[in-house]
């Protein structure tokens, strides 16, 4: 039996934790750096369990985009992975409708994820909207262009007008910052 469950990290196990972590490195073939763990606690997660075995996750964290001149509450939906025997089964999607509730619930003025190639049918099928304007983070430095991540920002609009034609940036953090 398939079991959702969402939660802010403060109420994982430690053995939650590490089933996570795992999940990751598994999904992830290793790929996985210690920033993008960092990245992916600190919010809310999605979990999905099947006899009591994790199969999928997903985690929402707050951040900050500016655009059209404003600083945008965002719900950004980091480490979202399934286990390699299940994929292609509804385990994704029960992962982003879990996620999805939280951002709707009024937090947020916008969602936004990066997204790998093979998971954008996902994402679009859901609503998430490409971004096609110029990204940036506003790093130490000042405002610094990610050229590299333009045409894999998706975002869902929820209280906020956005011109998806627009530069838009994130805030700093270590490691991948979209």
């Amino acid at each position: 039996m398939t079991d959702v469950r969402t939660a802010h990290t403060s109420e994982l196990t430690g053995a939650e934790l590490a089933a996570v972590r795992a999940l990751m490195d598994d999904a992830f073939e290793g790929d996985f750096s210690d920033d993008d763990w960092d990245h992916t606690v600190g919010g809310m997660h999605a979990l999905v369990r099947d006899g009591g075995e994790l199969i999928g996750h997903g985690s929402l964290v707050q951040r900050r985009l500016l655009h059209g001149g404003r600083a945008l509450r965002a719900g950004y939906v980091e480490a979202v992975a399934v286990r390699a025997d299940r994929r292609r089964r509804g385990v994704a999607s029960a992962v982003m409708e879990a996620l999805e509730r939280v951002l709707r619930d009024g937090a947020y003025e916008v969602g936004a994820l990066g997204a790998a190639d093979e998971a954008v049918p996902l994402y679009v099928g859901r609503g998430w909207q490409l971004w096609r304007g110029p990204s940036s983070v506003l790093s130490p430095s000042g405002l610094q262009r990610t050229k590299e991540e333009d045409g894999c920002i998706y975002v869902l609009p929820l209280t906020a007008k956005l011109d998806l034609d627009a530069p838009l940036t994130c805030d700093w953090r270590p490691g991948d910052v979209w």
